[in-house]
């Protein structure tokens, strides 16, 4: 029994439904619905009974999840090993000329799919190059010899571009 839980508790960590896992979870819902089912005749409330069918198909739900993840993890294994054997593994011995050769060409054409689709985009895009920033100098302060950077306020400029709409809307 200890083994049990210890191994439960393990599986917790590992990806995936582990056997252990789910018997544990098996062996909770089946205990749940005894308590469902024993406090439904016992005070005969129609609540006991719609808890038991939530229960039932979340039992079921969770179970036809961790078949669905097995089937789908038996597939990606075997489309792992297949896509395995379809590559053939370089020995030690060969060099990038004989790769190169016409005798190779027959092997590369299996490697070729398999390069297309895991390969990603080794180009790397050119940075515009942009000019330096320049601060803008307000008219006032051209014209004052003891302008800042900051003499002008935001307020000025708002005036303005308000003033100058106003002049166009004369």
């Amino acid at each position: 029994m200890a083994a049990f839980f210890e191994q439960l508790w393990e599986s917790i960590f590992i990806p995936g439904p582990t056997p252990t896992l789910l018997i544990a979870t098996n062996a909770t819902f089946a205990c749940l619905q005894v308590l469902l089912a024993v406090l439904l005749f016992a005070t005969y409330s129609i609540h006991f009974l719609v808890l038991s069918a939530l229960c039932g198909g979340l039992w079921a739900a969770i179970n036809w999840f961790a078949r669905e993840l097995k089937e789908h993890q038996q597939q990606e294994e075997e489309k792992a090993r297949r896509a395995q054997a379809a590559v053939p593994l370089a020995s030690s011995e060969d060099s990038e000329t004989e790769v190169e050769g016409a005798a190779s060409t027959a092997s590369l054409s299996n490697v070729r799919p398999v390069l297309n689709a895991v390969s990603a985009s080794n180009e790397v895009e050119p940075v515009e190059e942009r000019g330096e920033l320049k601060h803008r100098i307000p008219a006032e302060a051209e014209a004052s010899s003891q302008g800042t950077k900051s003499s002008a306020s935001t307020e000025d400029e708002w005036e303005k571009v308000s003033d100058n709409e106003n002049d166009k809307d004369k």
